[in-house]
């Protein structure tokens, strides 16, 4: 065969193999076109959005008076600017829900404070913790205190039906068979803890992270001790998902604790405990005399371009920084005021730490509100209700009249309204409200600690004016502000 009927021979063949070669690469290119596709990261930045469950609930998200908040909150927020992509989050009404529309693909992943279990370990994938948290028992300050384990036995105890509490409690009845506790599954942990708190329940047993903070509004309660093994909070995600945001949140969650940004957060929301039941008026007395006189013009003039009392006006900054202009909380309000930001923007304050700014944008801010309040709302409850809003926000305000409303309850009267406030941490009823959940004690708290600074700001001003100033007390004397 000559040279050239080689070549043409294998000409012939050309089209042949090149069509096996392209059969060959063709599943190649399917894993890449299906890698490109079903890649959740990319997906999301391609989306331009983070879709994440949640539950309402103090440690994982909440409205506040005029921007949301909590941990998980929080740490979403960062984790979508990390990803370069906005974010949404879907409320569900409890973790048991939560799960099963994650496992639907409801969402990209979870942060409700989950905690890593065996169980769950089996259906879903877990990042790296950001967080641990003990469970503890809980007990009314006053009561007998239990100090261990034995100390248990023949108490009453109820916990929140399916939690880790019930399982720490399990394990120790292995060893203590004497151990006996009811459960229930109508109740979260805020109710259980609210109830030791009335006097109704002996004992209750929650993870470390909520009863920090409802201790903010029920400082009674009091820690006994904490139960064996800590547990690992983390993000849930679909096992049936790669891994490419998986291993992005881990490098997130990485980063942010490295930085020491999440202990910030840590410590902004669990690390401000108050563990004082009563306030110390002998002290609110003497800053009366002592540091008040260099704030009183300034309240004065704020008070009149704003038409308020200014002993009111005084009295709230006293509650909400001692009359520390320099005074910057936990959660970055700012000034002798503590107004937020958000709020310095919206009425024209350009430096939080300005004593005469902060209660000229204090003052606007309590009128602006006071003007927006049903004509119903008379005096004095429509400055309680004011003052409330101030603190909690006026949509959550709205929530608890519209309880109040539905329990034939004046929804214009304090001393109604106050009654439905503390219900906004309890999900059988702010799961009813537009605004959800709200820490509803705090609001009852700042008011009634307003009223009681300002009626003593009252008499010591009447008396002053009468030249007849009362005198200062050697022996500090204390005055229970928390309300029944």
């Amino acid at each position: 065969m000559s040279e050239t009927d080689k070549q043409h021979r294998w000409w012939n063949w050309f089209p042949v193999v090149l069509l096996l070669a392209g059969l060959c690469l063709l599943p190649l290119f399917f894993v890449l076109d299906r890698s490109q596709s079903t890649d959740a990261l990319s997906q999301i930045k391609k989306s331009g959005k983070l879709r994440v469950l949640t539950i309402n609930g103090p440690n994982t998200y909440f409205e506040k008076a005029d921007s949301p908040a909590g941990l998980e909150y929080e740490l979403i927020a960062r984790f979508a600017d990390f990803l370069d992509v906005d974010f949404e989050l879907e409320v569900a009404d409890s973790l048991a829900s939560l799960i099963p529309k994650l496992l639907r693909g409801d969402a990209h992943l979870a942060a409700a404070g989950i905690t890593i279990t065996d169980q769950r370990n089996k259906i879903l994938k877990f990042s790296r913790p950001y967080h641990q948290v003990r469970q503890q028992v809980v007990y009314l300050r006053g009561q007998r205190r239990p100090r261990r384990v034995n100390d248990l036995i023949g108490r009453q105890i109820l916990v929140v039906a399916g939690s880790s509490a019930r399982e720490r409690l399990a394990e120790l009845k292995v060893q203590h068979p004497d151990l006996h506790w009811v459960e229930s599954s109508a109740k979260d942990a805020e109710e259980l803890l609210a109830e030791v708190w009335s006097g109704s329940l002996e004992l209750t047993i929650a993870d470390s992270q909520t009863v920090a903070l409802v201790q903010q509004h029920l400082p009674k309660l009091r820690v006994a001790f904490d139960l064996p093994h800590p547990e690992n909070l983390a993000w849930a995600f679909p096992v049936n998902v790669d891994d490419s945001l998986f291993d992005m949140a881990n490098a997130f969650l990485e980063a942010v604790n490295e930085s020491r940004e999440l202990n910030q957060l840590i410590d902004r929301y669990y690390g401000a405990v108050e563990n004082f039941d009563y306030l110390n008026v002998a002290t609110y007395r003497r800053r009366i005399f002592t540091k008040l006189p260099t704030y009183q013009p300034l309240f004065k003039a704020a008070a009149q371009q704003n038409d308020l009392d200014w002993r009111l006006l005084a009295a709230q900054s006293y509650q909400e920084s001692q009359w520390n202009p320099n005074a910057v909380s936990p959660t970055g309000v700012r000034g002798i005021m503590q107004l937020t930001q958000v709020t310095a923007t919206r009425f024209d304050i350009a430096n939080r730490e300005d004593p005469q700014q902060s209660i000229l944008g204090g003052a606007r801010y309590l009128r602006n509100i006071m003007d927006r309040l049903p004509d119903e709302a008379k005096e004095p409850d429509r400055t309680w209700l004011a003052l409330a809003s101030y603190n909690v926000g006026l949509g959550h305000l709205r929530d608890a009249q519209l309880l109040a409303q539905r329990a034939n309850r004046d929804p214009n009267k304090w001393a109604d309204v106050k009654q439905f406030l503390p219900l906004l941490s309890v999900p059988k009823w702010y799961k009813q409200t537009k605004h959800g959940y709200a820490r509803g004690h705090e609001p009852v708290n700042y008011v009634t600690r307003i009223r009681s600074f300002y009626e003593i700001l009252l008499k010591i001003d009447q008396d002053r004016r009468s030249r007849e100033p009362p005198p200062i007390p050697d022996t500090p004397g204390l005055m229970d502000l928390t309300p029944l």
